[in-house]
């Protein structure tokens, strides 16, 4: 395997790793708690979080050329507790890891089509989507974090993943090693 798409399947496993990390966090807090407006782009760590996970649905179905674009989010909704988002996410977190597996060098560069509703179908290099979703999730990720931090739950450290000097032991145990 080349640098990128080697790349591609650690950024899935971080991303894995780091979902699950924060949402086990999340699970501490009371319904009341997680949906609690806070200051932040979204109003709550239940909205951030919830966000995360359709707009995830929405670039792997993409990425997978599935066909349902948009209407992805004729399903979302804010999740009440983070157990109920966790296996959705865990889900969705695999399939990603999946398909950033079977990535050749080949594949990075193809184009996928994301369909933006009524402004239409955009051909999108893969390489690029991931990048795009991997940011997007980094970005709402550490606003949940800043969020769970004005709560009695202390936020998780989520850098511990690439390098061998901090990693944590849960990767490993995770598969994600």
């Amino acid at each position: 395997m080349t640098n990128l798409p080697r790349h591609f399947s650690a950024m899935a496993r971080n991303n894995r790793w780091s979902n699950h990390v924060l949402l086990r966090a999340c699970a501490n807090l009371d319904s009341v708690a997680f949906t609690a407006t806070r200051t932040s782009f979204f109003p709550s760590i239940a909205a951030t979080l919830s966000h995360n996970h359709f707009v995830d649905l929405y670039y792997i179905d993409a990425l997978e050329e599935g066909g349902r674009g948009e209407r992805v989010y004729d399903d979302e909704i804010v999740f009440a507790h983070a157990s109920e988002l966790a296996p959705l996410q865990k889900a969705a977190d695999e399939r990603l890891i999946a398909f950033c597996d079977r990535l050749s060098d080949d594949d990075t560069e193809r184009t996928v089509v994301t369909d933006r509703g009524h402004k239409g179908q955009f051909p999108e290099r893969i390489d690029d989507l991931l990048a795009h979703l991997f940011q997007h999730q980094i970005h709402h990720r550490g606003q949940a974090h800043a969020m769970l931090a004005g709560t009695d739950v202390k936020p998780p450290q989520l850098d511990e993943f690439f390098l061998t000097f901090e990693r944590d032991p849960e990767i490993r145990r995770m598969g994600l090693a």
